[in-house]
């Protein structure tokens, strides 16, 4: 039964990839619920199955039992259009190589999403400015990723994941090529996002200081949530 208060929420939720003696479970039985604006890590060794869970519970991947539920929504019922719907609308996806377009610059990146939703150009530029603002690159607005460095670039693709006003942001090893003062501060920008804005944060990290600087880490171990205790 779905916690329709949760932002998100898994039942009995199992993934299989393959068939018969060579079918492989990567995540197996997890029930798990997370808060609106919490900010959780899922952690573990690779092959624990985080990023197959953090595809499940962001609709980009489909369970092979088990429920999950994004606002009280079953994802499973839901069919594929109303899927790319809601992953336009209400979920924002950051990730390790940053997907920037080479040819465009930090604002022409982060406006992007909206021009393709046939957003006015004022609209789009307040919102691309907003978003830019949130994660202290204003003035880097007129440069190409080329020209920006790692951190600079992943802020970008913050600022891109949020410029539709998600309530949710799923972050797939965020800080994986990032020094560890840049990492910091990657950590620190979501944390921020969560506590003053709400939205919900969902990061898989190997990276145990951005993983200490969340609510709570769901340590995973063979597709199970082996613990689930408050970071720090």
């Amino acid at each position: 039964m779905a916690n329709i208060t949760a932002a998100l929420a898994s039942e009995s939720v199992v993934r299989d990839f393959g068939e018969g003696d060579s079918a492989v479970r990567a995540v197996n039985e997890v029930t798990v619920s997370i808060a609106p604006g919490e900010f959780v890590a899922l952690v573990g060794r690779s092959g624990s199955g985080k990023t197959t869970l953090l595809n499940l519970l962001a609709g980009l991947d489909r369970p092979s039992a088990g429920q999950v539920w994004f606002e009280g929504r079953e994802l499973n019922r839901m069919p594929e259009r109303e899927l790319v719907g809601l992953r336009r609308e209400r979920i924002g996806f950051v990730f390790q190589s940053f997907g920037l377009i080479p040819l465009l610059s930090a604002f022409e990146n982060v406006e992007l999403p909206l021009h393709i939703g046939g957003v006015s150009w004022r609209e789009r530029r307040r919102r691309a400015n907003d978003a830019l603002g949130l994660v202290d690159l204003l003035g880097r607005a007129g440069h190409r990723p080329y020209e920006l460095s790692g951190g600079e670039q992943q802020r970008v693709a913050i600022a891109r994941a949020l410029v539709a006003g998600p309530s949710v942001l799923f972050a797939d090893e965020p800080t994986g090529e990032l020094d560890s003062v840049t990492a910091q501060s990657i950590g620190g920008i979501m944390k921020e996002i969560a506590a003053s804005r709400g939205v919900t944060v969902v990061t898989a990290t190997h990276d145990l200081m951005l993983a200490d600087m969340t609510d709570r880490r769901l340590q995973m171990a063979d597709g199970r949530i082996a613990d689930g205790s408050p970071s720090g």
